[in-house]
């Protein structure tokens, strides 16, 4: 009998991460497992400050606590961004699986930001032996909920395409 190894649920969410900024020319993501550690390499220092605020730093697996951290460049520390949409905007420039984020202002006296993501189907290697080839298939939006930190008024979603396969761009209805 051969045996079975599954993947630890800390390297699951180095997948995750890995997925989200594969896209992201700014962002390298480097896993150290033996000390359960995440490293984002960001190349921007407005994004930087961004992702480390918006970013889940730490996951507790039983015994095995795993670390996030984004390095930043050397460089000016940036201004604090304040809203959202501004730091969502800041943290996901020039990746490419962000389609547009939409902010919306005094919705029953509340904020509403919508984080809205490519229409694509993401893979990622997860040991799935419901899949035969082992991936788990999703989209950015559960991805962004796993590694982003909850906040109020803040939603992911998929953007939806047009008959010809494009991206609207914009809320459907609009």
């Amino acid at each position: 009998m051969s045996l079975l190894k599954l993947s630890a649920p800390w390297v699951l969410i180095y997948r995750q991460i890995n997925a989200m900024f594969a896209k992201d020319p700014d962002i390298r993501v480097v896993f150290d497992e033996e000390n359960a550690k995440i490293s984002l390499y960001v190349a921007d220092c407005e994004k930087a400050a961004a992702l480390d605020k918006i970013l889940i730093g730490e996951y507790t697996f039983g015994n095995v606590i795993l670390s996030v951290n984004v390095v930043p460049p050397n460089g000016i520390t940036p201004k604090t961004k304040t809203s959202s949409a501004d730091l969502f905007a800041a943290a996901l420039a020039k990746n490419r699986a962000l389609s547009y984020i939409r902010a919306i202002e005094g919705v029953f006296s509340n904020d509403i930001t919508y984080i809205v993501f490519a229409n694509e189907v993401v893979q990622y290697f997860s040991d799935d032996l419901s899949d035969i080839n082992g991936l788990c298939s999703t989209l950015y939006q559960d991805i962004a909920k796993s590694i982003f930190k909850e906040i109020h008024g803040v939603y992911f979603c998929t953007d939806v395409l047009g008959e010809n396969g494009i991206s609207f761009g914009r809320p459907v209805g609009e």
